[in-house]
């Protein structure tokens, strides 16, 4: 039978913009579906019910035991004695620690081995036309599954989302599913992983004609403030036992709840079979998605079925959400990245998929407000360094404008030594194209993800490690282009122009990305200092991006400032991702720490002066960051060097009331305008250095420094570092006052240690005590501090430059929590916030 498609629109539309996206051009309307079902969830807590199909969230109520016993899949086995854990749960966070780990310094020292997970729960239905499916976001790693003692299957990568159909092996009553993770092959990340069922877990109900897992993807073939023209495909699942007439009706709906268009198809699926809908959906006036509007849709697909070919009446089976943002991405080889036609500069971080002190098992608002302080900073560019991230964080990267660089593999053919061989390469022949289709069609649809990485510095990029590693490549390209026909792929290369016989990128491997991605561009020869330009002769057809590079943390950096400055001056550099946003756990360099301090951020969130580097460069507002501290341990007279990062056109510095000078740079070189010898007004503030950053050598004296900084000659921001007395109190903070009374929301407390005048003591290391009282659960507490090694759940902790973190968890119900802080000598702080339903 003839597909019967018919439009109608909410308004009157303009003309129709009809056209073919091709796979350069990257036109995309993005959803945002959390998890398998493809309805958005913002916070992953929520169960969703729509007309014919039930999403259960699946975290609560489960047993565990960190060890391996025989038979623990029988329903009949007897788990009274394990854990009580609720999901995402990850075993590796609660430690201890130890050299002895065979986790190793990439892992962070931390234990892993094995863990089983038992859950009891009553079948939502058992109804011969229902279907139930078990989603699992994540489970790090060699995952094995049972439902009543019969096995499902095993998932070995623990970065990606899987599910198992239970609905034959489910019985009236008590069910069982027992789930074995195995991460006792050691090492096998160079970073810390986390173990266990460390993402959401879901139940979905569906019936049996019903929408597939991710089975819609929407495109956009034109877009601009006028109109756009959105592809939809469908795809439409006919598990029941006769053919059915199937209708598909899709609706656009604006994000005040709006129909804005309704487009309607009919179709006939025999039973057994699938179809895909194809449709299109013209839209006058789109709110388009951007970096700094990051409006959403969403594209409702309900599904009726009938038992006739005629249009009668039919029943509702299935409504499908899909939230969107209409957008287009362009990756040209000269004008670099193109949103909605204009340019925008990736000014972009890397950063792994923990968060600290909870792990791999990471809380909604813990990753919302690591987002808002990179916001903050005028980050708006996501690495996902080097594994996919849990679906609700893309959800946020949606929500909040960031361009994302969608990484699915660290490893491919050729082992990586430090993970050898337990690493990615031992399976990545038989499971790479299925771990790439179930991340692209989760994601595919997202406004955030501008361009996928098939890996990063994979040994397969030369011949050394791989000489047909441009076939692997070619093979990999092509998986991701069938699933997702418009984005481009890359690799994060770090072998560009590398001079050991062997070692360097071929042109094979380069010819077949889409963008060429480089890992330190400047490590050989005349790219410490021509960067990615070395390449634009053979190369120049191909848009470029810096996707990993060196920054700055604690101390100044000449080669940073100036790999900056080339970034930002050549339009064919789409932008460049920093190593890395956060400290992390993991690729420890010695048993006396447990990761890798190099983030523009600690573990805790706390800001270091590089953060303030960057936001010089990447913000508007203006700013000025005085460093270092003014507590030192210096003789009167000695000399300082006192540094500002700021984005004013000068900075007057004082020390106590006296000027010692105004300085200021460009950046970029002020030029003539218009006529011979007409300079901007910019050209008259100071240039009294080609640094990015102001630098006084001042005699140190204890007192206050004074930072006046100007836009042309107007005092834009003033700020002060100064010298602290001992500490004599604690100031708690908390970031919000309420919070979800849902078990799983969070509120951040900030310990700060602070003298008679309120200052914080910056070299201030007290040992600080920890009580929650009422509805919240203590989670632990950490200073940012990495070879501080203690477990996090300890209810003291010493202070770290003056501050602490914790973490309380909200309870289920709604109340008062309130959270105390003491310490010996010091006036003791408490803090209050609510928990609502």
């Amino acid at each position: 039978m003839s597909e019967q498609t018919s439009t109608t629109g909410a308004t009157t539309r303009r003309q129709i913009i009809r056209g073919g996206a091709t796979l350069g051009v990257g036109l995309l309307a993005a959803g945002v579906g959390s998890a398998t079902a493809g309805t958005a969830i913002a916070y992953a807590a929520d169960d969703e019910t729509q007309d014919g199909r039930a999403r259960e969230n699946f975290d609560f109520g489960w047993k565990f035991l960190r060890d391996d016993p025989q038979g623990a899949q029988a329903p009949s086995y007897d788990d009274a004695g394990w854990d009580d854990v609720d999901l995402p749960h990850d075993w590796s966070i609660e430690g201890p620690l130890s050299p002895s780990e065979p986790s190793g310094g990439p892992g962070g020292w931390v234990p892993t081995g094995i863990g089983w997970y038992r859950k009891r729960f009553t079948a939502p239905t058992t109804d011969a036309d229902r279907r139930v499916v078990v989603d699992f976001d994540g489970v790090y790693q060699n995952s094995s599954v049972w439902i009543n003692g019969k096995h499902l299957g095993d998932r070995p990568y623990g970065y990606v989302p899987f599910a198992y159909d239970l609905t034959p092996h489910l019985v009236e009553g008590e069910n069982v599913i027992a789930v074995r993770v195995d991460n006792s092959r050691q090492p096998n990340s160079r970073w810390y992983s986390g173990s266990g069922i460390y993402r959401h877990t879901w139940l979905t109900t569906t019936h049996a004609v019903h929408i597939a897992q991710w089975g819609t993807q929407v495109i956009v073939e034109e877009a601009s403030a006028e109109a756009a023209t959105l592809r939809i495909k469908t795809v439409v699942e006919n598990e029941g036992e006769r053919p059915a007439q199937v209708t598909l009706q899709t609706d656009l709906i604006d994000a005040d709840g709006k129909t804005v268009e309704t487009v309607e198809s009919a179709r006939n699926i025999p039973h057994g079979r699938e179809h895909t809908f194809s449709q299109e959906l013209a839209v006058d006036d789109p709110a388009l998605w951007s970096v700094e509007d990051p409006t959403m849709y969403t594209i409702r697909s309900t599904v009726r079925t009938g038992s006739g070919s005629g249009r009668q009446t039919q029943g509702v089976v299935d409504v499908y959400d899909t939230p969107i943002g209409i957008r287009t991405a362009v990756f040209d080889a000269d004008k670099g990245l193109l949103i909605n036609g204009q340019q925008v500069k990736m000014n972009g971080v890397n950063i792994h998929h923990e968060a600290g002190l909870v792990g791999a098992a990471v809380p909604v608002r813990v990753w919302e407000r690591r987002l808002e302080l990179l916001k903050e900073m005028g980050c708006n560019a996501i690495r996902t360094g080097h594994t996919p991230f849990a679906a609700e964080v893309l959800d946020l990267f949606d929500r909040m404008g960031f361009l994302v660089m969608n990484e699915v593999l660290d490893e491919w053919k050729a082992p990586k030594p430090q993970v050898e061989p337990n690493g990615y390469s031992a399976y990545f022949d038989e499971w790479y194209e299925r771990d790439i289709v179930n991340v692209v069609r989760r994601d595919r649809n997202r406004p955030s993800v501008v361009l996928w990485s098939a890996g990063n510095e994979v040994a397969d990029q030369s011949p050394e490690g791989d000489p047909d590693g441009h076939h692997t490549l070619r093979s990999l390209v092509e998986v991701f282009h069938r699933e997702d026909p418009i984005r481009l792929v890359t690799v994060g290369c770090d072998r560009m122009g590398h001079e050991r016989p062997g070692a360097a990128t071929t042109d094979e491997f380069i010819a077949e990305m889409d963008v060429i991605g480089y890992n330190y561009c400047n490590r050989w020869r005349d790219r410490a200092h021509l960067y990615m330009e070395v390449d634009r002769k053979k190369w120049g057809h191909k848009p470029m991006v810096g996707s990993e590079s060196g920054n700055i943390t604690n101390n100044h950096s000449v080669d940073v400032e100036n790999q900056y400055k080339f970034i930002s001056t050549r339009d064919y550099a789409s932008g460049d991702f920093m190593w890395t946003g956060f400290d992390y756990l993991g690729e420890a360099s010695s048993p006396n720490s447990r990761g890798f301090s190099g983030g523009v951020m600690n573990l805790c969130g706390f800001k270091k002066p590089g953060f303030y580097f960057y936001q010089s460069q990447w913000t508007e507002e203006p700013m000025v960051y005085l460093f270092p501290h003014w507590n030192q341990n210096a003789q009167p007279g000695q000399r300082v060097t006192v540094r500002a990062y700021t984005n004013c056109d000068s900075v007057e510095l004082f020390l106590n009331g006296r000027s010692l000078g105004t300085k200021g740079y460009w950046h970029p070189a002020v030029g003539m305008v218009e006529a011979y010898n007409n300079y901007p007004p910019e050209r008259n503030t100071p240039r009294t250095t080609s640094d990015l950053s102001l630098a006084w050598d001042v005699p140190y004296e204890p007192g206050t420094l004074r930072a006046v900084g100007r836009k042309l000659n107007n005092v834009a921001v003033t700020t002060e570092v100064t010298t602290t007395s001992g500490p004599a109190a604690i100031r708690l903070s908390v970031d919000r006052d309420k919070i979800a009374a849902d078990r799983r929301d969070v509120a951040h407390i900030t310990a700060e240690i602070v003298d008679a005048n309120g200052l914080v003591v910056p070299t201030a290391n007290n040992r600080v005590t920890w009580s929650v009282q009422g509805n919240g659960t203590y989670l632990g507490s950490d200073n940012g501090n990495m070879s501080d090694r203690q477990d996090y759940r300890l209810e003291a902790r010493n202070a770290s430059q003056g501050r602490l973190l914790a973490i309380v968890q909200s309870a289920d119900e709604p109340g008062t929590v309130s959270v105390s802080a003491s310490s010996p000598g010091l006036t003791a702080a408490s803090v209050e916030f609510q928990t609502v339903s």
